[in-house]
Order: C-alpha cells, then structure tokens, then sequence
C-alpha cells in the first residue's frame, strides 16, 4: 500500500497552499461519498419502479459513508480501473444490495455528476473568500478615502490620487469577479444519466415495461442530489464548463495579480507608501537580515502565473473530446481543477489578511509628494496663466523649461526647486504675482471627487455583500 510521507514528493497543494475545506472537497475519499451518493440516488428510483429492492437500497444506504481507501486500492491494482474498484469494494460491504450498485450506468454518469457537485462546492467555498476580501477592502477604503497619495502613470510620478481611490480599482475589479461566480454557480451542471454515449439506450432497455422513462429517472435522480443536467450530453459533460470555470479562477487570479504586484513596487523603499504585514519573528532574507521581502504579494504573483495558464488545458481538453469522448482528458483534470481552486483559495486567504495589516508609509508619502507634488500643479498654473491673458503654447514651453531643471536638482539629491524658478520667472510673473504662482502650486492639483467616490464604492461594497464581516478564512 502506497503511505505518503515527506520522504516522497507531495503536492504543496497537499499540505502548504490552500485550506483544509478546499483539499476535503477535492479529497478522494470525498470524491468516493459523491460517488456513493449517486449510486444510492440512482438505487432509489429504480426502486420506485420495481427495478431494485427497499432492502437493497437501505444496504447502500447504510454503508454510503464507510469508505474503505485502502481496500479499494487493493482492488484497482488489479483492474486498473477506480471507479470499478470502489464498485466492488461498496459491494464487500453491501450484502443484501451490493449486487445492483451501478445497475445501468457508465462511469461517467457517475464521475461527472461527482465532479460537478465539486465544482459547485468549490465555487461557493471561493465566492465566502471573495466577500471576505471585498469586506477587508470596503473598510480599508473608507478609512483611506482622504489619505492624499502621489499617484504614477508609467511607474512616473503623475498627480495626486487618495489611498482609498488606488484600493478602490483592486475592489471593483474582486466585484466582477464577484458577479462572474455567482454567474457561474447557478449554471453548473451535471451530465445527468444519459449512459455510455448519452443517449440513455441502457436505461430504455433497464427500464422496459415499468412505465418510466430515461429522461423521468433522470430528473429524479438529479433532483435527489440537487443538481440540474446538462439538456444533451456525449459521454462526458460538456468540457466547455471546466473551462469557463477555470476562466473565472483566472480572473480572480489576475486582480489579485495586479493588487500583489503594485504593492511590491510600492513597498520598494523607492516609494515606501504602502507594505504588507511583516512579523516582528519573520526572516526576510538568509543572507541579508535587514530584508523586508515582500513574500506574501510574490506568493500570489507567483500562484496567479500558474492559475492563468490552467484554462489552456481545460481549452484543449473540450475543443480535443472527439465525437463522443476520448480519454486524453482525465488524468490532466484530475490535476488542474483540484490545483486550480487551491491555488485561488490560498492566494485569496493571503490577500484577506494582506488588505487587513496592509501598512501605510506616511512619512514616505509626504516625501513623495512634497517631491513630486509641485510637477502636478503645473497644468492649473498653466490654465491660470492663460485665463489671465497669457499664450498657452508658450507658457507650456516656459514651464517645462523649469521642471527640466527641477528634476535635474532632484536627481541631484536636491529638494524640489519648481516653486522658486517658477515664481521668479518675469515671463509667467507678467501674467500672475509671484504670491499667486506660489499659492498654485502649493494648492496642488488636488484629488478632484476621489474621495466621495472612494466612499460610494465602499458602500456599493457593503450593500453587494451584506453588512457581516466576512472573516473565517482559512
């Protein structure tokens, strides 16, 4: 029998990234209930008409949940087949009904059901993360609303935003991600029980003469385990739902991307307006003790990379299921949706307790501005300038003339000299006193309505969600 230690290779998704209630989902023994479940649904119809026995589904029943792994293991070394292994191995268990499991079914009836119960399972899990990093975001928001910081275009100084207008592009980006799961959710779908090429032929045959047809046992069958079927199936469910579901991930995995990846720059002591939390015990570095690494952010960048590329797989495996199935499909499946919905749930429950000890550099960000600040207020100088009867282009020409040297003098090491060349400058003093320039580019270009913005986001944010924080993450 197989005994997994770290003395052999284990998947970090089974012991490092992402939470227990995720790897339960996706646990074979969980798989094996799904399983289970199905046959004893299916048992119980074919009840209804005389098919199979009371006592025999009151067995399966009542040995639905004692999986037995290693047992079924023992068997599948002999068959190379799991789904006939565990067939046999609930049958060991089942002495009255163990003779009619499966009766009528290919294995897909009963994977893919199982899979899709999966899937919906883990969307639900995913969309409580979501909320929760939404809520976090929401008070962050509003506290930040006000908090002027220098904001960058082409990773240059531009003019000023709020701290609370940056948060608020990452949540309204988590907010369509929001919707794009509960889109999807609905919209999951099993195969139903259509057998071998999904044209329910076995089923006509089984169910002969009892006054029930195909698509009725379907439909009661389904309605036991809570899920809707597919309209037409091939052997499979259509593969196009692994793929727009791992499209979703995706696109979990790219906000949370872009989040993780601004903060690095900004935590970079070139900027220092912004850190991820960094315990009093934790090491930055093994060879440079002064590091304050931004680990957490590089560990969903890195997380993010390898959920992006997961749809490619899922792309090939629908657009490559050949008229009514091929089997180049399912050992990839049994890595990418287990790894992909992993990999967004660690990288959510980083981000949550990110966004809460997220760090603000205060004395950074009024460095940043009292440097960058004056090139900002240029452009109202300007259209002060030209109110008061002055040519535009020229004093265009004039003011940059000025901040070509002033960032000279900054690269220098020197404090920003704008102010000054500005308000001595006869050209532009003709127009406007030099007490007025100064007022004008002391004012700043100011931050327009980003802060109310800011604040109606956030309570679109509570209003979206609901007014309980979201805070049990894994």
């Amino acid at each position: 029998m197989m005994e997994y230690t770290h003395e052999q290779y284990i998947s970090p998704f089974s012991w490092r990234y992402g939470s227990d209630e995720m790897r339960r989902i996706w646990s074979e023994v969980h798989k094996r209930r799904l399983w289970r479940r199905i046959w004893v649904a299916l048992a119980s119809v074919q009840a209804e008409v005389g098919l199979v026995t009371a006592a025999q589904v009151a067995d399966l029943e009542a040995h639905q949940d004692d999986i037995n792994w290693e047992r079924a293991q023992e068997i599948e070394a002999q068959l190379h087949h799991d789904l006939m292994a565990e067939v046999r191995a609930y049958a060991e268990q089942c002495p009255v009904g163990g003779g009619i499991i499966h009766l009528g079914a290919t294995s897909m009836d009963i994977e893919d059901n199982a899979d899709a119960l999966r899937l919906r399972d883990s969307l639900l899990l995913i969309r409580h993360r979501l909320r929760a990093v939404l809520a976090a975001l929401a008070e962050r928001i509003a506290a930040e609303a006000e908090r002027i910081v220098m904001a960058y275009t082409h990773i240059q100084p531009a003019e000023p935003t709020t701290v609370g207008y940056r948060l608020s592009q990452y949540a309204q980006d988590f907010l369509q991600d929001l919707e794009s799961v509960e889109q999807m959710l609905p919209n999951v779908r099993g195969k139903g029980i259509k057998g071998a090429v999904g044209t329910s032929a076995s089923y006509a045959h089984l169910l002969g003469g009892t006054g029930m047809t195909p698509r009725e046992m379907e439909t009661r069958v389904m309605a036991r385990l809570g899920l809707e079927a597919f309209p037409v199936a091939t052997q499979t469910y259509p593969r196009k739902q692994d793929y727009k579901a791992l499209c979703v991930l995706a696109g979990i995995a790219q906000s949370a991307y872009k989040f993780a990846l601004d903060l690095r720059v900004l935590q970079s002591p070139v900027f220092g307006e912004m850190a991820e939390p960094f315990g009093r015990q934790q090491v930055g570095s093994s060879a440079m003790p002064f590091k304050r690494n931004p680990v957490r952010s590089e560990t969903i960048c890195s997380l993010s990379r390898y959920v992006a590329e997961l749809p490619h797989v899922a792309w090939n495996n629908a657009a490559h299921s050949i008229l009514e199935r091929t089997l180049d499909d399912s050992a990839n499946r049994r890595v990418i949706l287990p790894n992909a919905f992993l990999a967004v749930d660690e990288i959510l429950s980083r981000l949550h307790s990110l966004v809460r000890g997220l760090r603000i550099g205060e004395e950074a960000i009024q460095r940043n501005l009292a440097t960058f600040g004056p090139f900002a207020a240029t452009e109202p100088l300007l259209m002060s300038l030209v109110r008061a009867g002055a040519d535009r282009q020229a004093m265009h020409e004039r003011i940059r003339e000025h901040s070509m040297a002033a960032w000279a003098a900054i690269q220098h090491g020197q404090e920003n000299p704008l102010l000054d060349l500005l308000a001595a400058d006869p050209a532009i003093t003709a127009y406007l006193p030099p007490q007025a320039v100064r007022a004008i580019l002391t004012e700043g270009a100011g931050v327009g309505d980003a802060p109310e913005r800011s604040r109606a986001l956030a309570q679109m944010i509570r209003e979206r969600i609901g007014d309980t924080e979201c805070s049990i993450m894994g």
